[in-house]
């Protein structure tokens, strides 16, 4: 059987393509990094090399992540800088204390970590509410928390204000993907979308009150309302790749009814 070639990534392809999904013209990506037009299409059409300087200062640049930094170094030549660490690894304790010491923080309400696929790294007690009833084959390993968010027969089939939770969620999904050319989150942006509720309109459009200041998620618990919004924080100045894709989304009463429940 005749073996088949592999082309490789070529450094000015992925430049092309993160400069085109940043919607950066040559021109603007010459003039943020101080060199000339003429030179960052040379870069792109492989008329000139790089330096790994240039390299570290396009991709900063055009804010790539740090995974796709170190495949724009090896395009070029160069070896990858930021290193992937197993968030268990004994390197990673400052970071872990952290998260515990927000995740404890938040009690009584429900915190969660979770990587840049939405699979859940660490949570606190409270979060253990996103779990019940869910069906096993749902809490398997890697438990993905957008999954968990959408599906109908864990959080999807509780939620009250679906239709508007679900587009914000989607729509948060597909620009992320789009963001980070992660083909993960185009995935499981189709899987979502693709999940059917019967009898639940999905074509609804919440028009905001005079009162609104964001969207809650109203949550069925029970014979109560549980209203609900959420924070996300990421690490400030990452150089490992784990880190930086690491995000602690918490979650906060909307109203006192909803406190006193978690309280109680």
């Amino acid at each position: 059987m005749e073996a088949v070639a592999v082309r490789e990534e070529s450094f000015g392809d992925l430049l092309r393509s993160w400069r085109q999904r940043r919607r950066v013209s040559q021109l603007d990506l010459a003039i943020e990094a101080d060199v000339s037009a003429r030179h960052i299409s040379f870069l792109e059409t492989g008329r000139a090399r790089p330096s790994r300087e240039m390299v570290m200062k396009l991709a900063e640049e055009l804010a790539v992540p740090l995974r796709h930094r170190n495949r724009l170094l090896v395009s070029a030549g160069f070896a990858p800088v930021y290193p992937e660490r197993e968030v268990r690894a004994p390197e990673m304790e400052v970071v872990r204390r952290a998260l515990d010491k927000i995740l404890a923080g938040h009690e009584p309400y429900p915190a969660v970590v979770v990587d840049a696929a939405w699979n859940l790294v660490a949570a606190n007690a409270a979060a253990g509410m996103f779990m019940e009833g869910v069906p096993a084959e749902l809490l398997k390993e890697p438990i993905n928390v957008m999954r968990l968010s959408l599906h109908p027969q864990a959080m999807g089939g509780r939620l009250l204000n679906l239709a508007e939770v679900r587009a914000h969620l989607l729509h948060q999904l597909r620009r992320q993907a789009e963001m980070s050319a992660d083909g993960r989150l185009a995935e499981l942006h189709d899987e979502l979308a693709s999940y059917t509720y019967p009898g639940v309109d999905l074509n609804v459009a919440h028009v905001p009150g005079p009162a609104d200041i964001l969207v809650p998620l109203r949550i069925a618990a029970g014979d109560r309302v549980l209203s609900m919004f959420t924070t996300i924080a990421t690490f400030g100045t990452p150089v490992d790749v784990t880190v930086s894709e690491l995000a602690i989304e918490t979650f906060w009463p909307n109203d006192e009814e909803t406190a006193a429940a978690f309280r109680g």
